[in-house]
């Protein structure tokens, strides 16, 4: 078995992009290529950056609840690298001072 070092060297780095098709909410977003829809963070985690998380997002809602419905940023097939970026700032946020 390969260690995360020696399949970044290959160039494989297949741990970048994942489909769950038997999903009853596949894809959960409209998205013109089902084909590059990434689920693998279904749940983004860059909902807790608030206005800082750089996607398409609104609070035009009744109750000020920040809906992620028109953004695709976490399910598109080439956002690994942005989403471990931003997730930086997250570890930032939560460290004690």
């Amino acid at each position: 078995m390969k260690n995360n070092n020696e399949s970044c060297k290959s160039g494989e780095e297949k741990f970048r992009f994942f489909q769950h098709k038997e999903c009853e909410f596949f894809p959960c977003h409209e998205i013109k290529d089902p084909e590059e829809f990434n689920c693998l963070f279904c749940f983004c985690p860059l909902y807790a950056l608030g206005d800082r998380c750089g996607g398409n997002f609104s609070y035009e809602n009744e109750k000020g609840i920040k809906d992620c419905s028109g953004c695709i940023i976490p399910h598109k097939k080439d956002s690994y690298g942005y989403m471990c970026e931003k997730t930086k700032l997250i570890c930032e946020m939560v460290k004690k001072k």
